[in-house]
């Protein structure tokens, strides 16, 4: 009697702490379920409390010598360390968002800003899925291949600084643009890779670089200018654009002797050119490439005998 007393005690007892233990396990779970509502309330208020959040500020940008205003998303113009450094820098007064840039062209700074929101600038490059290569956006017409670099045109109905083309081959749209800092007209991706190279966007570098590839029918006097300009305008450590450059005029060698453009620019070197060091380095640079292509020349066709060029 006494042993079974003590069993069904024992096991009024387990039965006792099972519903302890179920029922502790249950307060601790609606605790810890009310904990981590908790959690969630605030951080939602907090998220929604935080200004960053909130829409961001609308910054003023003047442009230019005739102070051509844009205004573009402060958010939008963080993507540049450039406007970066200027915004965190200068704008302790939130009602003066504004920034002088007197010194870009208006022309150009607006496809700076358009690749800012969209990724990319007009004319923008598109994949042909058919040919499985790349074009230019609006280059008429359609049926022909882009080339690898702009086509040399030489021939004087297509001189004054704009983009030619010949009957073969068409030049894209918006292949130049006018530059009021030079007074000249030079290749518009040459202005917007330079324009990149300032305000810190590799990425727009390259597709500048890819696009200016994409031109066609431009002529000698045009290239020489950009060519110029880009050396004027980016750090000696580039080793892109310049010597995209040097490449081209390497390889059209014969269209550019024959122009006789390439004379006149060498002569005004150093003297009232718009462009002043920018040039002295391009030609400096195209002789030693030219002698390194010369060099190179001479070693495949015949290592041992030297040959009189």
């Amino acid at each position: 009697m006494d042993s079974q007393h003590r069993v069904g005690k024992a096991a009024r007892l387990m039965r006792k702490g099972s519903v302890r233990d179920a029922q502790k396990v249950s307060k601790l779970q609606r605790s810890l379920n009310n904990n981590e509502e908790t959690s969630r309330t605030q951080s939602v208020q907090t998220r929604l409390n935080d200004k960053s959040l909130a829409p961001s500020p609308i910054v003023t940008l003047v442009v230019g010598a005739e102070a051509r205003l844009f205004a573009a998303h402060e958010d939008v113009l963080c993507q540049s360390p450039f406007f970066e450094r200027v915004i965190r820098s200068n704008f302790t007064d939130a009602q003066n968002r504004r920034i002088s840039l007197p010194d870009e062209e208006p022309e150009v700074f607006s496809g700076i800003l358009e690749y800012l929101y969209k990724g990319d600038y007009y004319p923008r490059l598109l994949h042909n899925k058919q040919r499985n290569s790349w074009e230019l956006e609006d280059s008429l017409p359609r049926r022909v291949t882009p080339q690898t670099s702009p086509t040399i045109n030489d021939s004087p109905k297509f001189g004054g600084g704009r983009a030619g083309q010949t009957p073969q081959t068409p030049a894209a749209v918006e292949a130049t643009v006018f530059l009021s800092g030079i007074g000249q007209h030079i290749l518009r991706d040459t202005a917007i890779y330079c324009a990149a190279d300032r305000f810190g966007l590799e990425e727009l570098k390259r597709l500048a670089l890819r696009k200016q590839g994409l031109q066609a029918g431009i002529d000698v006097g045009t290239i020489l200018r950009s060519a110029q300009y880009c050396y004027a305008n980016t750090p000696d450590s580039d080793s892109r654009l310049r010597a995209h450059y040097l490449a081209l005029i390497i390889r059209c060698r014969k269209t550019f002797k024959r122009s006789g453009t390439m004379q006149a620019e060498m002569e005004k070197c150093g003297s009232d050119n718009v462009y002043g060091e920018g040039s002295g380095k391009l030609f400096f640079d195209l002789f030693v490439a030219m002698c390194n292509h010369l060099d190179d020349v001479i070693d495949a066709s015949n290592a041992r005998t030297p040959k009189t060029i």
